[in-house]
């Protein structure tokens, strides 16, 4: 946390200001998203390699009766399997929704908190012990479906759930306090959302494409065998499987419907940012901060891709 000039000492408020909860929690998310991402793209990539052998117009032999090629194919279904059953024992993708739940879900309290947001708006008593309260309990339900506490495992995880940086900011006056969610929160999950989108159309594009791409020659290859012209094509195999590949990947990613997701955000949060910045008075700003977080949770993220979708 940094401070700016000014008479009113405006302050910066950044993701290095929130609790080292929170960053556990994060980087624990990272680290299983990361897993969980690449165990997919490995699986899918196992897939199509090992349907190459079928299509290759030679063979390499071991001996009278080995077929060097179709034991590499044996091998990389065998690395399937494997990769199958580690996953379903690590579970990184629920440990990545449930971690990446609990760093937002912290994340959002904290800047409640630190701006007056509703519940600890200025008319709160006790806000600490509310913060402290309200906070457990939605970690508490997380514990229900599988999260797992750090803290039963890190002795400092849950020291200062409320930094300085927290404090000093809700010791702000309310201008203060407003231009610094503004534009340290609600603007730089604006700008997020917006890099996202365009992530997401940019990979829509690219795997729809190749989806395409793969397609057209294998039907084509399909219609020659129709009608008899040429043998059989062996990879019409390889294509249709490198293109079930660039699907589910597609799928996995959901790129179209975060695109849809993603905009809708945005725009909630360009309205808001607009009523902020002009009519919002001190009296509706809790509830405006409580509305504002509501929007950039991953659960309404979620609600939008399934029913946008």
């Amino acid at each position: 946390m940094t401070a700016l000039p000014g008479p009113l000492r405006s302050m910066v408020f950044r993701n290095e200001d929130l609790p080292a909860l929170f960053h556990h929690t994060d980087a624990i998310a990272v680290a299983r998203q990361r897993e969980a991402v690449n165990t997919t793209r490995g699986q899918l990539a196992l897939l199509v390699v090992s349907a190459v052998p079928a299509a290759l117009p030679w063979q390499i032999k071991a001996g009278e009766s080995v077929h060097l090629l179709y034991a590499l194919a044996g091998l990389g279904y065998l690395g399937v399997l494997f990769t199958t059953f580690l996953a379903s024992r690590r579970k990184a993708a629920s440990h990545w929704q449930l971690n990446r739940s609990a760093a937002e879900f912290i994340k959002s309290n904290c800047w409640r908190y630190a701006v007056h947001g509703s519940p600890f708006d200025t008319s709160a008593h006790h806000p600490e012990a509310l913060f402290a309260n309200r906070l457990e309990e939605g970690l508490q339900e997380l514990r229900k479906v599988g999260w797992a506490d750090p803290r039963e495992e890190l002795a400092d995880a849950g020291d200062g759930l409320i930094t300085e940086s927290m404090r000093e900011l809700r010791g702000k006056a309310y201008t203060v306090r407003k231009e610094t969610y503004v534009r340290d929160r609600l603007i730089e999950q604006r700008r997020w959302y917006r890099r996202r989108r365009l992530g997401s159309r940019r990979g829509a594009l690219l795997w729809s494409g190749a989806v395409v791409a793969l397609t057209l020659p294998a039907l084509a290859l399909s219609a020659l065998q129709t009608f008899g012209v040429g043998q059989s094509f062996g990879l019409t195999g390889v294509l249709s499987a490198a293109a079930a590949a660039c699907l589910a990947w597609h799928e996995m990613r959901r790129h179209q419907p975060l695109v849809s997701a993603h905009s809708l955000v945005e725009e909630d949060l360009e309205s808001m940012q607009a009523a902020m910045e002009t009519t919002l008075t001190e009296r509706q700003w809790p509830v405006a901060v409580f509305e504002t977080e509501r929007i950039v949770s991953p659960e309404h993220t979620d609600w939008l891709v399934r029913h946008r979708t």
